[in-house]
């Protein structure tokens, strides 16, 4: 498929603004966001995602609204103009595959290729359906499928109607753990192989951090921080970021692998990580590291179990629970989050500019552009 960009050479990009008032709940947008890679859209239930969704869908009525994709105005409600939802050139994959029970996955795919506009000369039926891994399943019937299947059939029939960006709203929500395993190890190679944009709404930072490159983070139906993931991710004074699930992810170049051990070595900008298994020299590794899995020392600590020890410097100490603080830490160019006890904190006397050691106890590894089944 072919890459968005403006005929100036400028970035392109989806402008919006909304306001939809209803008896208990506002939501008021104004924000722009590439159209490139994914967009994480993020927030408890009732933040206004789906509603955000829905509006940029032709969905949902605001009250007042204008949506300008690439240059090219969809809706401005001051003007009266607003495109019919079948001519917004926009894939929706819902929390439901909403596959239809009488056609084979074939036909479904086929139906999405059939609302491709006319000057559509990118869609690759066979591409889609390989990147999907949906060769074995095109003449069965939709209550033959697991969910896992279905919804990737359903991700697959919202590619081949070519559209200008996919919305995605909790499509892992109704899944089993090895059903979610299974498609983001899908949507990575989509991210690597496709130039699509996706805005993808989940309530799941784990999901979030796996797959997005850009955050918006949502509360009570207003945007309260926006921007590339790490950087989002690093906002530890925002409630919604500092949970249980409170962490940074860095983007790693694998350098050697260690048969003997089964550790594989990667750099980033704050020096070297080993992470468990084997991975090709040269390739990239997104890591996660959670604020949980995060240690702090004043100086280099010896005979430990933990492999990964490296030099840090501590940016800010914010207030978390009752009992514990969340430390922004600076490694090279990268940040990393660590949740250690108030106590923990008095007693080292942190503050902003102090030289440290994290201790990274363990972490997430997922290729960038991994290939299911390998």
């Amino acid at each position: 498929m072919s890459t968005n960009t403006t005929t100036t050479g400028t970035r392109a990009s989806i402008a919006m603004r909304y306001v939809l008032s209803r008896a208990d709940f506002e939501l008021d947008v104004d924000l722009e966001i590439p159209m490139r890679g994914i967009t994480g859209v993020f927030g408890e239930s009732g933040a206004g995602k789906t509603s955000l969704l829905r509006c940029i869908a032709g969905l949902e009525q605001p009250s007042s609204g204008r949506l300008v994709v690439d240059g090219n105005v969809w809706q401005d409600t001051a003007s009266r103009r607003s495109l019919p939802v079948h001519q917004r050139a926009i894939g929706y994959v819902f929390q439901e595959p909403r596959l239809f029970s009488h056609l084979t996955v074939h036909r479904n795919l086929d139906y999405g290729r059939r609302r491709a506009p006319e000057r559509a000369v990118n869609v690759d039926f066979e591409q889609i359906v390989a990147l999907l891994g949906l060769e074995s399943m095109l003449q069965r019937m939709p209550d033959a499928l697991s969910g896992g299947e279905a919804q990737r059939v359903s991700i697959a029939r919202a590619l081949l109607c070519e559209p200008r960006f996919v919305l995605m709203d909790e499509p892992l929500a109704a899944l089993d753990k090895a059903r979610k395993a299974e498609i983001l190890q899908f949507l990575d190679r989509l991210h690597a192989e496709l130039s699509v944009p996706i805005i993808y709404v989940s309530h799941n930072i784990g999901e979030i951090s796996a797959l997005c490159d850009q955050l918006l983070v949502m509360q009570r139906g207003r945007v309260i921080a926006d921007g590339d993931l790490q950087s989002v991710l690093m906002r530890t004074d925002l409630p919604a970021l500092a949970g249980e699930e409170a962490g940074s992810v860095v983007v790693a170049k694998v350098a050697s692998y260690d048969a003997e051990y089964g550790l594989t070595c990667v750099r980033f900008s704050g020096g070297e990580l080993f992470v468990s298994g084997r991975h090709e020299p040269g390739s990239e590794l997104r890591v996660r590291i959670r604020a949980n899995d995060v240690s702090l020392c004043r100086v280099r600590p010896t005979g430990t179990t933990i492999l990964n020890i490296l030099p840090a410097v501590v940016e800010a100490v914010h207030p978390d629970a009752e009992a514990t603080v969340l430390v922004r830490l600076s490694l090279g160019s990268d940040f990393l989050t660590a949740r250690i006890t108030r106590r923990s904190s008095v007693e080292l006397n942190l503050q902003a500019g102090d030289e440290v050691f994290a201790q990274i106890k363990s972490v997430a590894v997922r290729k960038i552009g991994v290939e299911p089944g390998k």
